[in-house]
């Protein structure tokens, strides 16, 4: 039951965002301890957690403790946040966000599923449209061709801010392993360090108008901080799943504006910790206060039928059925103008744009032009199939030559990785994250983001997806488990090879074969019908490549209970996000949003076509019976803890696609 202790934390008047409204120079840390008690990420969990039991009681308290706007939450979505809320009761900032932040509302007018480097590309120019300041925060920070699209737009920020005699602010905070964070977890990048070799940020010459604080964050042994956002002028938060740096992954992003993006500005003051120099300029203006922008835009400025973006009426969307990944349906608008994915593509194709380089960067005015500039680099040239088209754009700069096998894609059915969002009023969203615990155990397990995938899947009446390059976390292997011997269709897909040394380690929870094995060889024949386990494949392939040779793999983290309740962010299901790195993620209430998603997963991959593991052993088979090159199965071998050993210390460099 929610207890009064958590009631009233939800109802305090006083926030570590609120605070430094009325006095910027505080450390939010200091403001933490003062509001809470204790350092954000030094105490330990309440140690009695039993698993939550709601009560409609309790669900209506729930309701009570967040400010939802005009929709009040459904029934499962109240079910999981109360379950959230109950991990608060030993630690109220367990979730690193001020308890009255934590359940809010808000929209989503973009998404993307795409290779790593269209979401710089959107995050570039985010960056270049801000008008005052941007905090940014990712796990890890590499020069590289993401790395430079990003850069390009801070200093198109810095020279637009010239042209208004301003400065801007920019924050950004990353994890690469220092000595000193045994010390002090926060420390200060001097400019001489985070212009070198290895991070190549502009020095301030090249930015003069902008004011630049990088901070490099780490909570020794284990605690890494492996959140990866962005939030620009207290009006637009960007959650995503990739790091600043090249590979070969799908990554999944989201474009969130409203009420919500208060909590995220608060988060990231808990993250900062130390005092901000100079303060965030929006300090006191409140994203609450601050409108829809990208709604009000198209409001202004209604799209034509050829731009990529839906109308600024109020629409409609019906909802898919996730379980077999069918089409969702058409947005519906007052004024006619209807759009779908199938119509996003057939109007990229009508255009020829370059695309926005490190070396050759573009800049587009607003959402609608960068979903045509997007799509319009995925429209077939000089006698490709729209299949080639396909593999041009997912040959990134570690992997130009991979080549696609996969049949060419039916008309309406290509790769569509700007996902645009029809007008809606905001939903009931929730920050659901985690503090980083640097202790090597796993006492740290009762987190608001560890109990919203377990609530969910508990709390299932019809279906769960998940997405997650592994997945191996021990509470989630009984929770799975027990969802399909009660008849809930558990769909989920992993990336094949992915990181299989450092989950090899001791209490890792094994690699994704072993755990697939495991929950098979639990079911009886009826029950492993409702359990459909995938290894990722490329929209440009048919069969899944195995992570170690860096040519198609999948870095997407997802979750979707029956329909409605998505869980996006930058947790994986795997033992490490689970227990030690601080995550990031948003819970939402939206039927037409988790479609879109779903719908997205399905044009922008062909895992539902090819990558269906074997209910008998939990691995994937070719035709001929033979596993995919690279794949180690079910039994890696006695020296399977020498391969961990390697991997902890890729993931301790960064190199090891974490």
């Amino acid at each position: 039951m929610l207890s009064q202790k958590v009631y009233d934390l939800c109802h305090a008047k006083d926030t570590v965002s609120s605070e430094l409204a009325r006095d910027p120079s505080l450390a939010p840390g200091a403001v933490i301890k003062k509001l809470y008690g204790h350092d954000a990420a030094g105490h330990d969990e309440h140690k009695q957690f039993k698993e939550p039991q709601a009560s409609a009681e309790d669900l209506q308290k729930a309701s009570e403790c967040g400010k939802w706007g005009s929709t009040r939450p459904s029934d499962l979505f109240l079910k999981v946040y109360h379950d959230v809320l109950c991990t608060l009761e030993g630690d109220p900032m367990v979730g690193m966000t001020s308890p009255p932040l934590l359940g809010s509302s808000g929209v989503v007018p973009l998404s993307i599923i795409a290779p790593l480097p269209d979401i710089c590309r959107h995050m570039s120019n985010c960056i270049a449209r801000a008008e005052q300041e941007v905090f940014l925060a990712t796990n890890y920070w590499k020069f590289s061709d993401a790395s430079t699209i990003i850069v390009n737009g801070l200093k198109e920020l810095s020279r637009r801010a010239g042209e208004r005699g301003q400065t801007a602010v920019v924050k950004i905070m990353y994890d690469r392993g220092n000595p000193k964070q045994v010390i002090d977890n926060h420390q200060l990048v001097p400019e001489k360090e985070y212009t070198g070799e290895a991070v190549h940020l502009p020095p301030h010459n090249e930015i003069p108008h902008l004011d630049l604080q990088v901070v490099n964050y780490h909570r020794p042994i284990f605690g890494t901080f492996h959140s990866k956002y962005m939030v620009v002028d207290r009006k637009i938060a960007i959650l995503s799943s990739n790091n600043i740096q090249d590979n070969d992954n799908m990554e999944m992003m989201t474009h969130i504006e409203g009420p919500i993006v208060d909590s995220f500005y608060d988060m990231s003051l808990c993250s900062w910790h130390n005092e901000l120099k100079p303060p965030l300029p929006s300090h006191n203006s409140p994203a609450a206060l601050g409108g829809l922008p990208t709604f009000e835009q198209q409001s202004r400025n209604l799209p034509s039928a050829s731009d990529a973006a839906p109308s600024s009426q109020s629409a409609g969307q019906q909802s898919s059925n996730l379980a077999d990944g069918s089409q969702i349906g058409h947005e519906t608008t007052q004024n006619g103008q209807a759009r779908d994915l199938a119509t996003v593509a057939q109007d990229g194709y009508k255009q020829q744009l370059p695309e926005n380089t490190g070396k050759d960067p573009h800049f587009d005015k607003d959402i609608a032009l960068e979903i045509t500039r997007a799509q319009s680099v995925l429209s077939p040239r000089d006698g490709e199939s729209r299949m080639n088209a396909v593999t041009r754009h997912m040959n990134t700069t570690i992997q130009p030559d991979t080549k696609g096998n996969a049949p060419e894609c039916a008309e309406g059915d290509e790769m569509t990785p700007f996902i645009p969002h029809p007008t809606h009023e905001p939903v009931p969203m929730a920050m659901v994250c985690r503090k980083p615990w640097g202790a090597p155990n796993h006492s740290c397990v009762h987190t608001p983001q560890n109990e919203a995938f377990l609530s969910s899947i508990r709390n299932a009446e019809k279906s769960v997806f998940i997405q997650t390059p592994n997945l191996n976390a021990e509470p989630l292997i009984p929770a799975l488990l027990a969802a399909v011997r009660r008849g809930i269709d558990v769909y989920y897909y992993v990336c094949l090879g992915y990181n299989d040394a450092g989950e090899l380690l001791p209490f890792q929870g094994g690699t994704n074969e072993m755990v697939a094995n495991k929950l098979y060889g639990s079911l009886n024949e009826d029950e492993k019908q409702r359990l459909h386990i995938f290894n990722y494949v490329a929209k440009d392939q048919m069969q899944p490549i195995h992570n170690k040779f860096k040519k198609r793999s999948c870095h997407i983290k997802l979750m979707i209970v029956d329909e409605h309740i998505g869980i996006q962010g930058n947790g994986n299901q795997d033992t490490q996000s689970w227990y030690h790195s601080q995550e990031v993620n948003v819970m939402i209430d939206s039927h037409a949003i988790c479609a879109a998603w779903a719908e997205g997963i399905r044009r922008n991959q062909n895992t539902h076509l090819y990558g269906a593991v074997s209910r008998e052993d939990g691995c994937w088979h070719d035709s001929k019976g033979q596993q995919a090159e690279g794949a180690i199965g079910i039994d890696p071998g006695r020296f399977a803890w020498a391969k961990g050993i390697v991997g902890a210390v890729q993931r301790v460099r960064g190199a090891g696609g974490f």
